[in-house]
């Protein structure tokens, strides 16, 4: 496949503190640009990372048709660099294309330009354990014009990030607090798409819920305020009884690669998992019998963020003691195993490049 690849004329890498990393806030030489235009996907471009320039009237700003992705490349004990599930993300990607009228783009295209960045830029790929590349492809729309409608021409672009752990706190527990007076998402709405439409409506919730002391929202659903969605940045599991309760894909929250990962493991090692509706109440009453075990959420940020505490209303739990349980350290160890090279990759999860 033909790249156009235009080279820093020096690196940068060796300027950053790669043992010293916030999250998505350091980006590496490279970027990839591929656009959409009369119909079709033209020539993918590497060029050097920096600024992008587009009339105020793009219409990606005004109305919103716009979808990103997020997946992550690892540094293995032999040296190599591995990509955690890239087909998974890149079926995702297109069904959130469906969703906002985006062009579809096809697996190979997706893959071999990303890995060509990748190749370009592999030195960003931090060495040690817990850390990674968090590698962001987005679409979004091109035309120049002020009116609700469909754009005809995109734009598609991968820019990559070295990062350290999403969440301060690592793997010690986190603290979510319900929302009562906002919703993130309803049914037939943009739940399921990974959009920024669809992280904008939990802003503000998490910002007055960080105010509070909580890390994050814990997202109940739009008509009933009762049936627990996701948190804002994961998806959600509860144990109980020994058995993982997670909320089903029902088109209101995103479908987890993690979650994916966690839930298939899970099922092999003989654990019982259950998707299905739950109310909070429910969690409560578990939590109130001695029935709840833990409660963990899943996402490629965090791998797994294991939850200390939740507060529905006036009324506060403590799960585990506030410390990480058995199953979400059991987690988090085999996905990362694999996603470091640790361990061998029965799954077929893994592109080493």
């Amino acid at each position: 496949m033909k790249i156009n690849v235009t080279k820093v004329k020096k690196s940068r890498v060796n300027e950053v503190d790669m043992k010293n990393l916030n999250f998505g806030e350091v980006f590496s030489d490279h970027m990839l640009i591929i656009d959409y235009i009369d119909g079709k996907w033209q020539t993918p471009q590497i060029l050097p990372y920096g600024d992008i320039c587009f009339p105020p009237s793009i219409c990606a700003i005004h109305y919103g048709q716009v979808i990103f992705e997020g997946l992550k490349a690892f540094y293995t004990r032999d040296g190599k660099i591995n990509i955690f599930r890239p087909q998974k993300y890149h079926e995702r990607m297109n069904r959130s294309a469906r969703r906002l009228c985006i062009p579809e783009m096809d697996y190979d295209l997706f893959f071999n330009s990303m890995v060509e960045l990748l190749k370009l830029d592999q030195t960003w790929v931090p060495h040690q354990k817990g850390y990674s590349l968090y590698i962001r492809p987005f679409i979004f729309a091109t035309d120049s014009y002020i009116g609700v409608r469909v754009s005809k021409n995109y734009r598609f672009m991968i820019i990559l990030s070295p990062v350290a752990a999403y969440y301060k706190e690592g793997l010690n527990p986190v603290r979510l607090i319900t929302e009562s007076e906002y919703v993130r998402a309803a049914k037939g709405g943009l739940g399921g798409a990974k959009t920024p439409a669809n992280y904008a409506a939990s802003l503000l919730p998490g910002n007055e819920a960080h105010k509070k002391g909580f890390t994050q929202v814990l997202w109940l659903d739009a008509a009933e305020h009762k049936y627990i969605e996701e948190v804002g940045t994961m998806n959600i599991c509860f144990v109980i009884n020994n058995e993982i309760v997670t909320p089903p894909l029902d088109g209101t929250i995103l479908e987890g690669t993690t979650r994916d990962s966690v839930l298939r493991i899970a099922r092999e090692a003989g654990i019982k998992v259950n998707e299905r509706r739950i109310t909070i109440d429910e969690v409560f009453a578990a939590a109130q019998n001695g029935s709840l075990n833990e409660v963990f959420g899943t996402g490629t940020a965090a791998v797994i963020s294991p939850v200390g505490e939740i507060q529905h209303l006036d009324k506060l739990i403590k799960i585990n003691d506030g410390k990480i349980g058995a199953l979400s350290q059991k987690f988090y160890d085999e996905v990362t195993a694999v996603q470091y090279g640790e361990k061998p990759d029965k799954y077929g999860w893994i592109v080493t490049l």
